[in-house]
């Protein structure tokens, strides 16, 4: 194909939309209806997968040391800890820090519940917090810090280790099945929009049928018949997405704006940043592959005369 005939192509393709106001006018609002329920249902997904990956984060370890443990003991221990491969921090709470943390925890209506405990009697024990890469390993974690006690048999130096086992576990299953339950919702009405958009893009190609037989007839090729038709897909595509893009993204800004603003909020959302360059692309792209799609797919029968 030569560029003049490209050029001629496009022109042509762009004329279709103008020329086809109202048709081409159906098949825009489909496109910008159809996204603007997908974006803001992928911007949902992506909120509450961010909210569960929050949730799992702040699951932490906690390993109470027994007795007295001597300096050099705490050191080995927690270079030990430190050293597994799935841990990510380790930090020793001393006991004394430990007891000054639970005065302040209890506040002043608690605070005659630890009077007379000094550091001979206190009761907290040293303990190690420990944050892990990856969320889901804490349970196997826990299992090898509890299993230090067999490298020091001889002192023992943790007799419980806590990381809300059950809750945890059932918190996962929690996660993962709404992370589950919102891909699958997002593919759904992924083929949802593909197929209202298409049927759209559909009527307005057939209502052309003729024109497309006539050319047929006088003998222009299937290609040449097909690639303004390409181009006007393409441009409906593009224009519905964009818009789509528009409103979605002004709407949540809003949004995103207004709740950061109320300090009450249990969770913060997705900045828009982290996210417009990727769900802008999937949309437009999107838009512009339906759209391309929608054409091929309607004007086939037709080129059989």
């Amino acid at each position: 194909m030569s560029f003049s005939t490209f050029i001629r192509h496009i022109r042509e393709g762009a004329k279709s939309v103008i020329r086809n106001g109202w048709m081409s006018l159906a098949s825009i609002t489909s496109i910008v209806v159809s996204l603007l329920m997908l974006g803001v249902f992928i911007l949902l997904v992506l909120n509450v997968n961010s909210f569960a990956d929050e949730a799992d984060s702040q699951v932490q370890i906690k390993a109470f040391l027994a007795g007295n443990v001597d300096e050099a003991l705490l050191q080995k221990v927690n270079s030990d800890i430190a050293a597994m491969a799935e841990v990510s921090k380790v930090t020793l709470i001393p006991k004394a820090q430990g007891l000054k943390d639970f005065r302040e925890k209890l506040g002043e209506e608690g605070k005659d519940l630890l009077e007379g405990y000094d550091e001979t009697t206190n009761p907290i024990p040293d303990t190690f917090q420990v944050e892990v890469i990856e969320p889901t390993t804490v349970p196997y974690v826990a299992g090898k810090i509890e299993a230090l006690n067999e490298k020091y048999p001889d002192e023992l130096p943790i007799y419980k280790v806590r990381y809300g086992q059950g809750t945890t576990e059932k918190l996962f299953k929690i996660t993962n099945m709404v992370r589950n339950i919102g891909f699958a919702f997002v593919a759904g009405l992924t083929l949802m929009a593909m197929f209202l958009i298409s049927n759209t893009i559909r009527v307005t190609i057939l209502a052309r049928r003729r024109e497309i037989g006539i050319m047929k007839l006088v003998g222009a090729t299937n290609m040449f018949i097909r690639w303004p038709f390409f181009v006007e897909g393409a441009l409906i595509g593009v224009v519905g997405s964009v818009v789509t893009v528009a409103l979605l993204f002004v709407g949540y800004g809003q949004l995103v704006s207004t709740l950061q603003s109320d300090i009450t909020l249990a969770f913060k959302l997705v900045p828009l940043q982290e996210v417009d360059l990727e769900l802008g692309g999937l949309l437009i792209g999107l838009g512009i592959l339906i759209g391309i799609w929608g054409s091929t797919m309607s004007i086939r029968k037709f080129l059989k005369v």
